[in-house]
């Protein structure tokens, strides 16, 4: 079968003064009628700068300067943006990566879907309405009804992934691009939307280039697969070949950089316990008018836990399930209003917040988004400094101390003198990890330190943590949806389901054999969850 989409020799050339001269260089790939090809690879690989230019998306400053890209065998690289107009969503459509920023969160989801047939097609708007609802049922879309009418903020993240879904496939597009779509899902909505794609996709015989750097996605769902480094397509093939018989090094690199499901052998724990956690409970009240009509959410609701010294406790669950809301409890950025939070055998909950900030010093966080807990006008030094200045270090030797936390991160000590956007993503979650190390706590809180990143930084920075745990005998409670992550640095973990611990354990046990529902949906849903065994981080690297 001939292919409908081809990129032939296609370059995208950036601004001068960047760390390379081409975004892509020489990209060579083709898509048939009815095939998945996933693009895959690390950020700054090219993966969204080759949907960009197929789509002619591309940032005023980045030209294509050389090759073709052929749909139905027309180049789109000299079409103008009036003919381009009629081929992006009738001919070629695309799923972004964040829904909240692609929606307008002026106007209703059906209002933004029914525009696609407003400006492609001449029916009227009972018509237009009528198969708007019937895209959001096809979408599977819980209430087509509800989110007609609902504007994107009141859609959870798979509904308005789900709401994108159905706005690229209003004008059956024969070409469908998906720039990570699941990437910010939790493992059962990722589960759910790459079933739908596959399947409307083999329902409609779409052609699907699928961009991802999850090789758990790639062996659910691909047919080919296309490897992306810098700017070059260094491999591709089936899915069979490039997985299971990878050529370049930089393919057999990512690959083993996948942790595999299952946990390694188990480490004896202290029988003494460092925190323990004890009926803590937070609610949240919103709306309604004096105390009328007002939604309450049991965020955290009667959590017993305890963590060993010496241990790593997981916290896994989807969102909304009360992780963060227990970890920002744990450091009291946010006050439960029932139980006890002891460590080293005092209650952090009763304390007064004079009391508390001296306590810090024995338990710290490592926040998610390491770039938003930046602050983006104060070096990377000073912002790790400043926690000793606070705590009544001098200036100069609590900026020399942040220099040797550098290098216990593996940072260059020299770097404290840059600002956080000139690091990478995975050196500003070093940068987080050394202040949070700065005043030598006992405890470590780290809410989705990777969840962020690439498989191979993602791997650098759980080998850091673990060495860490053993050369400061760290004690860490390890935030995650990320189960094949859990499986890899966790000694114990709990899973959790709107507010509630529903099982907890020894991390082989609890994902060897689970016992409650919940768990074992959560371990079904994992993409490729063959995928990786035998595979990942080195077990001694992380013990």
């Amino acid at each position: 079968m001939s292919p409908i989409l081809v990129l032939d020799d296609v370059s995208v050339k950036l601004p001068a003064g960047g760390d390379r001269s081409h975004a892509m260089e020489k990209v060579s790939l083709s898509l048939a009628a009815n095939e998945i090809l996933c693009v895959v690879g690390e950020s700054g690989s090219g993966k969204s700068m080759t949907a960009n230019a197929i789509m002619r998306l591309l940032p005023g400053a980045v030209t294509i300067d050389g090759g073709r890209i052929l749909f139905e065998g027309r180049d789109l690289c000299g079409l103008d943006e009036a003919q381009m107009r009629k081929v992006r969503g009738a001919g070629i459509a695309m799923i972004f990566q964040e829904p909240m920023t692609a929606l307008n969160p002026l106007r209703s989801i059906g209002d933004q879907i029914g525009e696609m047939f407003e400006l492609h097609s001449e029916l009227s708007a009972a018509e237009i309405k009528a198969r708007t609802l019937a895209l959001l049922e096809e979408v599977r879309i819980p209430d087509p009804a509800l989110a007609f009418k609902a504007y994107p903020h009141e859609l959870s993240g798979g509904q308005r992934q789900r709401a994108m879904i159905a706005m690229a496939l209003a004008l059956d597009p024969k070409v469908l691009i998906a720039d990570e779509p699941t990437t910010a899902l939790d493992v059962t909505t990722q589960a759910q939307i790459l079933k739908l794609i596959r399947d409307l996709q083999r329902r409609k015989g779409t052609a699907v280039l699928f961009i991802t750097h999850d090789f758990g996605v790639v062996a659910e769902i691909a047919d080919r697969v296309a490897v992306m480094s810098k700017g070059e397509v260094v491999e591709q093939g089936t899915t069979a070949s490039v997985l299971g018989n990878p050529q370049h090094a930089y393919t057999r690199q990512l690959i083993a950089a996948v942790p595999p499901l299952k946990a390694p052998p188990a480490r004896a724990l202290s029988d003494e316990p460092i925190m323990t956690i004890g009926h803590v409970s937070k609610t949240y009240r919103t709306g309604g008018f004096l105390g009328r009509g007002q939604r309450v959410t049991h965020a955290v609701k009667d959590v017993s836990l305890v963590l060993p010294k010496g241990a790593t406790l997981g916290i896994v669950g989807e969102s909304g399930s009360g992780k963060s809301t227990l970890a920002r409890c744990l450091v009291r950025l946010i006050n439960p209003e029932s139980g006890e939070i002891r460590l080293n055998g005092v209650d952090l909950a009763s304390l007064s917040r004079e009391e508390m900030r001296s306590a810090t010093r024995d338990i710290q966080m490592v926040f998610q988004d390491p770039f938003a807990s930046l602050n983006p006008r104060r070096k990377a030094g000073e912002a790790v400094a400043q926690g000793l200045i606070v705590h009544g270090m001098a200036r100069p030797q609590a900026l020399a101390r942040a220099k040797e936390l550098f290098g216990l991160v593996g940072l260059d000590p020299a770097a404290t003198e840059r600002y956080p956007h000139e690091f990478s993503g995975g050196q500003r979650q070093r940068i987080g990890l050394a202040r949070a190390l700065a005043l030598e706590p006992a405890v470590l809180v780290a809410d989705e330190p990777v969840s962020a990143l690439d498989v191979s930084v993602q791997a650098q920075v759980l080998k850091l943590l673990a060495e860490l745990r053993q050369r400061l005998g760290l004690s860490i409670v390890f935030i995650t949806h990320d189960l094949r992550v859990a499986a890899q640095v966790c000694d114990l973990v709990a899973v959790m389901k709107s507010g509630e611990v529903v099982e907890a354990g020894p991390i082989g046990k609890v994902f060897g054999e689970p016992q409650h529902p919940y768990t074992q949906a959560l371990l079904a849903s994992i993409p490729g969850r063959g995928f990786g065994e035998g595979q990942g981080l080195a077990r001694e690297a992380m013990a």
